[in-house]
């Protein structure tokens, strides 16, 4: 996790406090030694650094595709 930088697009899976593992996509806010800050279409998830399982940063988005008339 240290070449994750605030402003890349990120994946980060962590574990919930109920045993689940889950993800947070999009854009890493911060990184310190306690928390990652990511803000993604769910809002901004703050996910402790112990929880977290694999972080890494990931492309953009594909374009919205077009609507069929």
């Amino acid at each position: 996790m240290t070449d994750l930088v605030p402003g890349m697009r990120v994946v980060v899976r962590y574990i919930l406090p109920t045993g689940q593992a889950t993800d947070a996509l999009g854009e890493l806010l911060s990184i310190d030694d306690t928390e990652l800050v990511v803000d993604g279409k769910r809002g901004r998830e703050r996910v402790p650094r112990g929880a977290v399982i694999a972080a890494k940063q990931v492309p953009p988005p594909p374009p919205p595709r077009p609507r069929l008339p």
